[in-house]
């Protein structure tokens, strides 16, 4: 009985003997064998977190967040991949909700009618991240994709650039990405501009990609004067591009992307981008479930939008 309850990590024991239990349990390479304790509480202390992507730089800093909140409570994530594929995600869900985890943080709000079936029979805190501009299954955390478009579009649009182009991963895939693209449009229609040429790709996102589109658009359409990316990546391939092409930046053409990914601070320039509040909102939704799994929280639906920051850098004419 003692056993059990210091694996059990019940404090109705001395701290000698709790420790001299672990040292035994160490020794033996003991596991204990958690489904036991599940089958009464028909819970595990699992929280399923489901992303698009590894590839993506995005997401590894958000999953440090829901770590670094997780790691000092009894809750464990265990990640799961979708490949922004909608087939992909009702399979990854159904296998991580046969376990009867404690909760599932879901990137995006976008699923499809099984998906949306699943999480909500699942009967446990449910927290979409990454997106706000849509309809919430539960909790949501993240900015305002739309907005965010809007403002990169005004300041562009504010620095005097008339020819502006596009360059992005194929919407009907990256929900986020869209939103940000018809923010960037609504705010180019009001000052009488329209999207002069658009390019996009499927699959990861890499500076070679970057550099091939960006060299691609420019032949077609040399007359540009400001290129938006959908994300920091193929901006960086983009920007070393046009600096080993001589092409002045951003005196003769203008850059920005998205994402604020720090990794890309030690290029030549600064490109002008704006952050996603990554880690904030994976150590927020983290926190979002660890409250209602322990019940230090009982409210549900909570929406909580998180406001990015724009750094102009040194691509953008001011």
């Amino acid at each position: 009985m003692t056993v059990s309850r210091v694996l059990r990590n019940r404090g109705d024991v001395s701290e000698p003997t709790r420790l001299k239990v672990l040292k035994v349990a160490k020794e033996l390479g003991y596991v204990p064998n958690k489904i036991a304790g599940a089958l009464a509480s028909q819970r595990v202390n699992l929280v399923g977190v489901i992303i698009p992507s590894l590839s993506n730089m995005v997401f590894p800093e958000v999953m440090t967040g829901i770590s670094e909140v997780l790691d000092d409570t009894a809750l464990q994530p265990v990640f799961g991949v979708t490949n922004y594929k909608p087939e992909r995600e009702e399979k990854v869900l159904y296998e991580m909700l046969s376990w009867r985890p404690s909760g599932v943080i879901i990137a995006g709000l976008e699923h499809s009618d099984a998906s949306r079936a699943m999480l909500k029979a699942a009967d446990i805190p449910v927290v979409e991240i990454m997106d706000t501009d849509g309809d919430p299954i539960d909790a949501v955390v993240g900015i305002s994709h739309r907005r965010a478009g809007r403002e990169i579009a005004h300041e562009i649009v504010q620095s005097g650039y008339k020819k502006i182009a596009f360059l992005g991963t194929k919407m009907p895939l990256d929900h986020r990405a869209r939103k940000r693209f018809e923010g960037f449009t609504e705010v180019l229609a009001k000052a009488g501009l329209e999207v002069a040429d658009q390019e996009f790709y499927s699959g990861g996102s890499s500076l070679s990609k970057g550099r091939e589109m960006t060299e691609a658009i420019l032949k077609r359409s040399p007359d540009l004067d400001f290129i938006y990316y959908s994300n920091d990546m193929i901006g960086a391939g983009g920007l070393l591009y046009c600096l080993d092409a001589g092409i002045p930046v951003p005196k003769q053409i203008g850059l920005a992307g998205f994402n604020g990914v720090e990794l890309l601070d030690g290029l030549p320039r600064q490109l002008a981008t704006m952050d996603a509040c990554r880690a904030v909102v994976g150590r927020t939704a983290a926190k979002i479930i660890a409250d209602r799994v322990s019940g230090v929280s009982e409210k549900s639906g909570e929406k909580i939008v998180l406001t990015p920051q724009l750094s102009l850098g040194q691509t953008l004419r001011r």
